[in-house]
């Protein structure tokens, strides 16, 4: 074998493992692509789904209250001077609890909200209407055939998502337990002025 030849050899050598030396560096480096999340990153998370499901929570309770109010409003007219402007309210806070973090009807309970009015009552269902239209209808909300009655079990509505909301504070991030509070002591003043606050 010539000298050029020998030298050739070694080259070609020299190459092939510097070849399998970068490869092999590469592939102990990059772990096939792939990276364990960190622990913060996987509490961050956790934390994140938790204040989502805390907020579908609330909004879902502040619209089933919207819903009742609807429901009496249909069944009894003549209450809509006296349930409106807390009906306003309740859609109001619906839509303030689902900002930031739901996208399940939020500014579908605003255009009646705007502008209440007594006939605005039977409409009022077709509120619900844009997240009935992807799932199956909930039954309707039994309203009792006594006005009086009616507006008691209101109130009890009422009280019962203000109750919600009061619980949820423990979990709630600072930010949102503020507005929880607030709606909740909405609610409280709302049973209120159903049931002792004025004759019915």
């Amino acid at each position: 074998m010539t000298t050029t030849g020998r030298r050739a050899l070694l080259r070609a050598g020299a190459a092939a493992g510097a070849t399998a030396l970068v490869g092999c560096t590469s592939d102990a480096g990059g772990g096939g692509g792939t990276r364990r999340p960190s622990a913060a990153e996987l509490e961050a998370e956790r934390v994140a789904r938790a204040e989502a499901a805390l907020r579908l929570r609330s909004v879902t309770a502040a619209r089933g209250l919207l819903e009742r109010y609807d429901a009496v409003l249909a069944t009894h007219p003549a209450l809509a001077p006296r349930l409106t402007p807390l009906r306003r309210s309740v859609a109001a806070h619906a839509q303030a609890l689902g900002e930031g973090g739901t996208t399940a009807r939020p500014a579908a309970a605003t255009p009646s909200a705007a502008a209440p009015t007594p006939a605005s009552a039977s409409p009022s269902p077709a509120t619900a209407s844009p997240s009935a239209s992807s799932g199956p209808k909930p039954p309707p909300v039994p309203v009792a055939a006594d006005p009086r009655a009616a507006l008691k079990e209101l109130a009890a509505a009422e009280r019962e998502a203000s109750d919600r909301h009061t619980k949820a504070l423990v979990t709630a991030p600072p930010e949102y337990a503020r507005l929880l509070a607030s709606v909740a002591a909405a609610g409280a003043a709302h049973a209120y002025l159903l049931t002792e606050g004025a004759p019915a």
